[in-house]
């Protein structure tokens, strides 16, 4: 096993994204920060939740087992602005965007 899988984050998919959804504010900081969604999407989808504390962690990786909604958040630029991903439950849509447009 390697380090990235015995820390809970694999190389493969663990979970379906669904369709894919990003807010106007999205798409505009990604632009300007010039980040790739793709990169973050793969992360989200991987396993690797970016910027959330242990309990919400192991809230992602119980909502992965039961279905639940899953929620990533990645602090990007060097304002460490932030950006969420969330899929859904049910996996039919995954949605990125700016906290403030939640």
């Amino acid at each position: 096993m390697n380090l990235e899988a015995s820390q809970g984050v694999l190389s493969h998919p663990l979970f379906p994204l669904g369709r894919l959804l990003a807010t106007p504010g999205a798409i505009d900081l990604l632009d300007r920060t010039g980040t790739n969604a793709t990169s973050l999407l793969h992360r989200h989808q991987c396993g690797d939740f970016g910027d959330l504390c242990a309990s919400d962690v192991q809230a992602n990786r119980d909502a992965i087992l039961i279905g639940a909604r899953i929620l990533s958040c990645y602090e990007i630029d060097t304002r460490r602005a932030p950006v969420w991903i969330i899929t859904e439950s049910g996996r039919r849509v995954t949605t990125i965007l700016l906290p403030s447009e939640y």
